[in-house]
């Protein structure tokens, strides 16, 4: 959109002399030809730059003609920018730190005396994550901050906010936290994630890499041993035991779906007590409160069966309603709820033994994991091994149906997770899940969610997730930024940095255009062929 009101005038003058005499191709003097004239908004308000412009005359010189600018220019401002360096830090030190959203970005500048639009606040917040990413990212930065600690141990995982498009890979060193690569693949296949990862490696160059952690996708693993094949490959105990429990998950789901039907006519005892202040409806009430709290109250797998809790909090409930009609007479709302908990207990009675019995074998698994004696690996790996030859043995005695097959699901998934469980317990700092990595996919939801109020990560964090990603990183890893930090070191790396993040704007362009035509996006595809078709 066009300007509408005129550019604010500058309040001060500042000259910046060319530090740089001899021509950096043939070593001849330059001249001072001219001085460039702009504008720039910072946060003390409109400053006039006067910046020196060198030339090189010398005949045959590969620069000859070409402008040669001050140095000190790129600490103002990027090149065709109005807004200072200053501006950029604090938008993304707001954005970033104090989740503000852009509205809110923008009200502030304007209140500082900034005149400024919020379309340009959404672009100068692209401008900050690609500047950020540039340092975070440089090669030497990296080398320099892990040759201290004089070793890398690398978690990778994949992230796709949306189906059917691109997924952003990240690769992040766990002892320092450092995120060393951010890429949007098209997909996740072991040809394309081998090259990412010989990125790595080249980046790091002398440090050695001592383990990595990931999920048990197969193509991450074809990956790593192909690009890595000496390095110790840890599956995530998390993902494996997640993966191996989840059909006695989804069966502690079925039985909490009917055990919660039969306890819906909670509601008719709390309706029935409304408006009633006496103790008998107080009493009827704090129990319907408990009730629905159990209800309510949903975990996450794998170690945390919904289900058998709610069994055992409304178990608890109805013992002590027990106990309390052994005491006297009860309000006949409050005898009423303990008929509703006594039959859908005793209608699901059935489904709760095998399955906590089941889920024990998972608990007793995690615990041997969680290896809280110091054991190596292979001493670990001995109790497991006996662990799950106790759990085939009992498995052929005491269980059929469901439970059988979803016990004998976890042992296939334990036999394909088998080889990378144990390589933790010898590999110093090696962790035993990718869980900090998972959290920084977390983090990146919890920021854009109170920035912008979105639930779901959007589809931006996979388009510019290669800079966002690093930006967002850069909140827990660096102290508060300035501007000169964020001035890039060449600006040629900074461009194609931007090109390379527009070129992939340009699949999800042509989405849009083709949801808002569909004939007419067809039509011009085939006019542009025309060309190249048989007359």
């Amino acid at each position: 959109m066009a300007r509408t009101t005129a550019r604010p005038l500058a309040t001060r003058e500042v000259r910046i002399d060319s530090e740089r005499r001899p021509c950096e191709a043939c070593g001849a003097r330059t001249r001072a030809d001219w001085r460039s004239r702009r504008c720039v908004t910072t946060l003390a308000g409109c400053v006039g730059l006067s910046v020196q412009v060198r030339v090189c005359h010398r005949k045959g010189c590969l620069l000859e003609g070409m402008s040669l600018r001050a140095e000190e220019e790129g600490r103002w401002v990027l090149p065709e920018h109005e807004f200072g360096l200053d501006v950029l830090a604090f938008i993304g030190a707001q954005r970033y730190r104090e989740h503000r959203s852009v509205p809110e970005i923008h009200a502030l500048l304007r209140q500082r005396g900034v005149a400024i639009s919020e379309r340009t606040c959404t672009n100068l917040l692209d401008r900050y994550d690609e500047l950020v990413s540039l340092k975070l990212l440089d090669s030497g930065r990296l080398q320099e901050t892990l040759q201290r600690q004089g070793r890398a141990v690398l978690a990778i995982d994949g992230l796709a906010p949306d189906v059917g498009h691109e997924v952003l890979w990240v690769v992040r060193e766990c002892l320092s936290g450092q995120v060393l690569l951010a890429r949007s693949l098209l997909s996740g296949s072991e040809q394309e994630l081998a090259p990412l990862l010989e990125e790595v490696r080249l980046a790091l160059g002398p440090v050695p890499i001592v383990g990595v952690v990931s999920d048990g996708q197969r193509s991450i693993r074809n990956a790593l041993a192909h690009a890595l094949p000496q390095v110790p490959h840890q599956l995530c105990h998390f993902h494996y035991i997640r993966e191996a429990a989840r059909p006695l998950y989804e069966a502690d789901r079925h039985a909490k779906k009917e055990l919660k039907k039969r306890v819906r006519e909670v509601r008719k005892v709390e309706r029935a007590v409304e408006g009633r202040q006496d103790a008998g409806a107080h009493a009827t009430r704090a129990y319907a409160a408990a009730v629905r709290s159990a209800l309510t109250d949903d975990h996450r797998p794998p170690l945390q069966p919904s289900g058998l809790l709610l069994r055992r909090r409304l178990g608890a409930i109805e013992k002590s309603m027990e106990r309390v009609f052994k005491r006297g007479a009860c309000p006949q709302e409050l005898s009423r709820l303990h008929t509703v908990l006594r039959k859908a207990l005793k209608a699901t009675a059935r489904m709760w033994p095998g399955l906590a019995r089941a889920y024990q074998w998972i608990e007793r698994t995690a615990v041997i994991l969680r290896n809280e004696p110091g054991l190596d690996a292979a001493g670990v790996r001995r109790r497991l091994s006996a662990l799950l030859a106790a759990l085939v043995r009992w498995t052929r005695r005491r269980h059929r149906g469901v439970l059988r097959q979803a016990l004998a699901h976890f042992l296939l998934e334990t036999r394909r997770y088998w080889k990378g469980l144990f390589h933790c317990y010898d590999v110093p700092d090696l962790p035993r899940t990718d869980n900090d990595l998972e959290h920084l996919f977390g983090t990146c939801r919890y920021h854009e969610r109170r920035a912008s109020g979105r639930v779901r990560a959007s589809a931006g964090l996979v388009v510019r997730g290669a800079v966002r990603l690093p930006a967002i990183a850069s909140a827990f890893l660096l102290p508060a930024l300035d501007g000169p930090y964020l001035e890039p070191r060449n600006i040629n790396d900074w461009q194609r940095l931007r090109f390379q993040l527009e070129q992939r704007r340009v699949p999800r362009i042509l989405g849009r255009r083709f949801r808002a035509n569909p004939d007419g996006y067809l039509r011009g595809i085939e006019e542009g062929l025309r060309p190249y078709l048989p007359a």
